[in-house]
């Protein structure tokens, strides 16, 4: 049996942009992906803490090193500049792997560097 876990999260990620014009997606800097285990256009589940909304879409990498967390069309309209969100993927795995699992976790503080990280 197989079950979903936790695989990777950025905690308290601050939204730098929105551009309800661009046609969907969540863009976070590059280095924050890499080093959250985040794949380009992987499935991702965000919670914004300043609002309570929660959305599904799919990550994109925006410049490497800048900070960017920017909400992308329809998601423009869940937060604003400022908000801090939780962006969380999940895997499959095998029930007996699941039982030592170990997520990746980054933890934000200003400016959206790294101040805490396990599991990596």
């Amino acid at each position: 049996m197989q079950i979903h876990v936790l695989k990777s999260k950025i905690h308290r990620a601050q939204v730098t942009g929105a551009s309800l014009d661009y046609e969907g997606s969540l863009t976070i800097d590059e280095a924050l992906m890499e080093q959250a285990g985040l794949f380009p256009h992987e499935r991702i589940l965000c919670g914004n803490l300043a609002n309570g909304a929660r959305f599904e879409t799919y990550a994109i990498a925006g410049e490497r090193g800048s900070g960017q967390i920017q909400l992308n069309g329809a998601t423009a309209h869940l937060g604003k500049v400022g908000d801090r969100l939780t962006i969380m993927s999940y895997a499959m795995v095998d029930v007996q792997i699941a039982r030592k699992w170990e997520p990746r976790v980054i933890i934000l503080g200003e400016k959206n560097a790294v101040i805490n990280r396990r599991g990596i």
